[in-house]
């Protein structure tokens, strides 16, 4: 195991923001993993385990501690039962590349993460987040969870159910934020083709497109096609996806608001709330495409959610930029949009 020292942390994030980390390693398995730990605990050094950066902010403060590039890499399919349309578990490391995990599934015929193409990251971030698009969300298809248990120092399994799932969020992200460091992760798909209707936005381009036949190839392309004229490369332009969630607010409160915005778009989710896009909120408060030459910083030009560095030297320069649009947001509509990349450490 090799341990880098004074590390600039804005190569490890698709903002490429940040300061420095005191010590970082790379791990391609759970050994080398529980070697790692156990080396900064031998030191007396906080640990952080992170994927590809593509959803995390670093402070300029940087890290003092030992940051682990989570590499660990495993595919493994296990079929159940002999039916066309049979369940498959998918066992997948959890430094696997996201995407190509879901165009592997799909050159397969297996459907369940189609929707799901295009999102940057790793397969051990998916869960955290609890990560969604185009109508499905990864606690649809996991079984269950491997992990590192900080806490007791074992390999443990935690089954789906008890993740603590929810819009954009699990118990690694809240209750448990720091205990586990996932390993390994384990979907159930289905052989055979989505099931319409979709997504409305995924709805309208494939009628749009005049695609009246569904298989998981289809479904990946348009999904590929939608996300591409929207959101910018990470590679070309430093970002890190989506900045905000959908606001999830009282129907009682989403009346009020249609009222004096009757285009209000919304989608009930249940218990009396409805989930509104925050996307509309920015683009109907003036700041679609809007450029903060001081700061660095600007909404992206096809999709406000996506925050740009357009020269931005330091983290904060991209907080103080945030902190503007929830500011307008909130005075205008009353609603406190919330940060999706999360701050580290």
């Amino acid at each position: 195991m090799e341990i880098l020292e004074n590390i600039d942390l804005g190569d490890y994030s698709t903002m490429r923001l940040g300061g420095r980390a005191a010590y970082l390693t790379h791990v391609a398995d759970r050994e080398q993993l529980k070697e790692a730990i156990a080396w900064a605990k031998h030191h007396r050094l906080p640990v952080l385990m992170i994927g590809q950066g593509s959803n995390i902010i670093w402070k300029d403060s940087g890290f003092h501690g030992l940051v682990i590039c989570n590499r660990i890499l495993h595919y493994q399919e296990e079929p159940i039962g002999d039916k066309p349309d049979k369940a498959i578990l998918i066992k997948i490391g959890s430094g696997e590349n996201w995407d190509e995990v879901v165009k592997r599934t799909v050159s397969r015929g297996m459907s369940g993460i189609e929707a799901l193409s295009l999102i940057p990251g790793t397969a051990g971030a998916t869960p955290v987040q609890n990560v969604g698009a185009y109508g499905q969300e990864i606690r649809d298809t996991l079984v269950n969870v491997e992990a590192y248990d900080n806490r007791t120092g074992e390999f443990i399994v935690i089954e789906g159910e008890d993740c603590g799932f929810g819009y954009r969020t699990s118990r690694f992200k809240l209750v448990d934020r720091g205990r586990f460091y996932i390993t390994m992760i384990t979907l159930q798909l289905r052989c055979g083709d989505p099931v319409p209707p979709f997504y409305p936005a995924l709805q309208n381009y494939l009628a749009d497109h005049g695609i009246v036949n569904f298989t998981p190839h289809i479904i990946r392309d348009a999904v590929i096609a939608i996300r591409q004229a929207k959101l910018p490369d990470p590679v070309l332009v430093p970002n890190c996806g989506s900045f905000f969630a959908n606001p999830v607010i009282e129907e009682s409160k989403y009346t009020g608001l249609q009222a004096a915005h009757p285009s209000l778009p919304n989608w009930p989710v249940g218990d009396g709330k409805v989930k509104i896009p925050a996307a509309w909120l920015i683009e109907e408060a003036g700041l679609k495409d809007f450029h903060d030459p001081e700061m660095g910083v600007a909404t992206w030009a096809n999709q406000p959610l996506v925050l740009i560095n357009q020269g931005a030297k330091t983290s904060q320069q991209l907080l103080n930029f945030k902190n503007r649009i929830v500011s307008a947001i909130h005075l205008r509509y009353n609603i406190l949009l919330e940060q999706e990349p999360e701050l580290l450490p």
